[in-house]
């Protein structure tokens, strides 16, 4: 995303450790980033395809935007399977 042209949109999947019982509230942030300061900021990260078991981490930048590099941190909150959990029929 360096010459700010191509591909402009990559994506990350992430798989849980453990997984939720029901589809998770998962929030990303960007925890670092380096682009170029003659061009244009523009970024967008969202998460995807949340599933129980994961998702996908997306990043995206538009117009002449140049990235070189970029971290992002997520948290996921819901319920997951406890020792203490018994499946009564």
């Amino acid at each position: 995303m360096w010459v700010g042209e191509g591909e402009r949109e990559t994506r990350q999947q992430i798989t849980f450790a453990h997984p939720y019982l029901a589809v998770p509230m998962v929030m990303v942030g960007l925890s670092m980033w380096d682009m170029d300061n003659r061009t244009n900021l523009r970024c967008d990260l969202s998460a995807a395809h949340i599933t129980g078991t994961g998702f996908q981490i997306v990043f995206r930048t538009w117009g002449d935007s140049r990235i070189a590099r970029v971290r992002a941190d997520w948290t996921a909150m819901g319920q997951i399977r406890d020792d203490e959990q018994w499946d009564v029929e």
